[in-house]
Order: C-alpha cells, then sequence, then structure tokens
C-alpha cells in the first residue's frame, strides 16, 4: 500500500493488490471504486470497504448494492 497524498486524503490501495485480490463470497473479481472507498463484486451485489487503507473483506462488513 502506498502512504497518503500530500493533501491528506485517503490512502491509496496497491493496484498489485487489487489484481490478486477476489470476492470472498463468489471468487470472482473485484472493481476498485476510489469515490467510496471501497471494493464492489458485481456477481455478489456486494461492495466492501476500504479503511486505512485496507480492504476488510468480510461479507458481515459489507454493503449490499444493486
Amino acid at each position: 500500500m502506498t502512504d497518503a497524498n500530500e493533501a491528506g486524503s485517503r490512502p491509496a490501495i496497491d493496484r498489485k493488490m487489487l489484481e490478486v485480490l477476489v470476492c470472498p463470497v463468489t471468487q470472482g473479481r473485484l472493481h476498485y471504486d476510489a469515490a467510496r472507498q471501497e471494493l464492489v463484486s458485481p456477481t455478489a451485489h456486494l461492495a466492501f470497504p476500504i479503511r486505512n487503507g485496507i480492504p476488510i473483506m468480510l461479507a458481515s462488513e459489507a454493503r449490499e448494492i444493486e
């Protein structure tokens, strides 16, 4: 993971980590939503939060999406 930028915003997510992470429910690909700081699983209809640059890959912590 990389450090936060000079403006003090949220830490950026490491692109290499995104390539290896999969949805814990479907094992499918995830899409990074930078604005919401989430990893989205379109197949499972879930969005997993990223807190302090760390993806929280627990279904119980995910937000349901349409």
